[in-house]
């Protein structure tokens, strides 16, 4: 309720901003109009003065040079920035966040909740605690108003997981706190599954490289550093556009191939195991989640049915 509200207050300010704008076009065209006859009258008696004037006539020059420098210098980078605007155009990049600033962070929440509703969301993020579960998180509200989410996140218990969060070094943020955080998206996913949204989760066992939320037309994109927080990172804001030779193609790629992965298994939110499957979808095993030992693992598929089919393809269980 208080979303739409805000969201019809703020239609409502950017249609009367617009028509003030054109209002006060026309008031100011009216005033110049207005000042003109009299304004020609006042700048050729004073001309009159200076023409004869040596020591006044070389100080309008030289204002009439600096005034010249600045115009041409403006009008050059002028150029210069619609060459890079139209490359940007090109490419699809429609905004660029250098910081997090609060003016910045409620442009991006606004624009995320404009183009979440009756859509599904597309994720790549690491524990997703910063993002779902997290009440000032950039996707706590876009979740609400989805119709589905496809979301892929770090598996805590991967060796690339222990690595990445070691290599931080934070005193504060240890590998249990991460993976707690990943248990408290998890929770919320199946919350979400509950009330009815069609929530597909996805643990891959490699190092975070972006964190990209896809919604519609739209792609939000960061990147995450060894050694920085992802939330001081710059956010870039990607659009579709009809040439399909833009940014967001290739994203939108990427994560297209990343979900696909018969690499990456789907985490069943209803007995929390990770299913894994071939290329044509049809499931070939499963895995028990937070698997602690290679001993757990080999008595966990002992007891999978597709345990005995897996080892005559020569292959073992892979647990991540």
């Amino acid at each position: 309720m208080f979303h739409a509200l805000k969201s019809i207050i703020h239609t409502a300010l950017r249609n009367a901003a617009g028509s003030f704008y054109h209002l006060f076009v026309i008031v100011l065209s009216a005033g110049i109009a207005l000042l003109l006859p009299s304004g020609a009258r006042h700048f050729l008696t004073l001309w009159s003065r200076v023409e004869h004037d040596k020591l006044s006539l070389i100080i309008v020059e030289m204002v009439v040079a600096i005034l010249l420098i600045g115009g041409f210098s403006y009008v050059r980078r002028s150029w210069h920035d619609r060459m890079l605007a139209r490359a940007a155009t090109g490419a699809g990049l429609v905004s660029f966040f250098p910081k997090h600033e609060r003016r910045a962070r409620r442009h991006i929440e606004q624009v995320k909740e404009e183009q979440s509703t009756g859509r599904t969301i597309m994720v790549i993020g690491s524990s997703g605690y910063s993002s779902f579960v997290d009440q000032v998180g950039d996707l706590s509200s876009v979740l609400d108003k989805c119709l589905g989410a496809k979301i892929l996140l770090v598996n805590p218990y991967s060796h690339e997981a222990t690595k990445r969060i070691q290599a931080i070094g934070h005193s504060e943020y240890t590998l249990t706190t991460f993976r707690e955080e990943v248990r408290q998206s998890i929770a919320l996913l199946k919350r979400l599954k509950a009330m009815g949204k069609t929530v597909t989760l996805k643990l891959y066992a490699d190092s975070p490289l972006v964190k990209m939320l896809i919604l519609g037309d739209y792609l939000w994109l960061q990147h995450y550093h060894a050694d920085l927080d992802i939330r001081t990172m710059p956010e870039y804001v990607l659009r579709h556009n009809r040439q399909n030779h833009g940014l967001y193609t290739l994203y939108a790629h990427y994560f297209e191939q990343r979900w696909k992965s018969i690499e990456i298994p789907e985490y069943d939110l209803d007995t929390d195991e990770l299913v894994y499957r071939n290329r044509a979808g049809s499931e070939m095993r499963r895995a028990r989640f937070e698997m602690q030992s290679a001993e757990e693992a080999y008595a966990y598929a002992e007891a999978t049915p597709y345990a005995h089919e897996e080892r005559g393809r020569g292959k073992g269980l892979v647990v991540t």
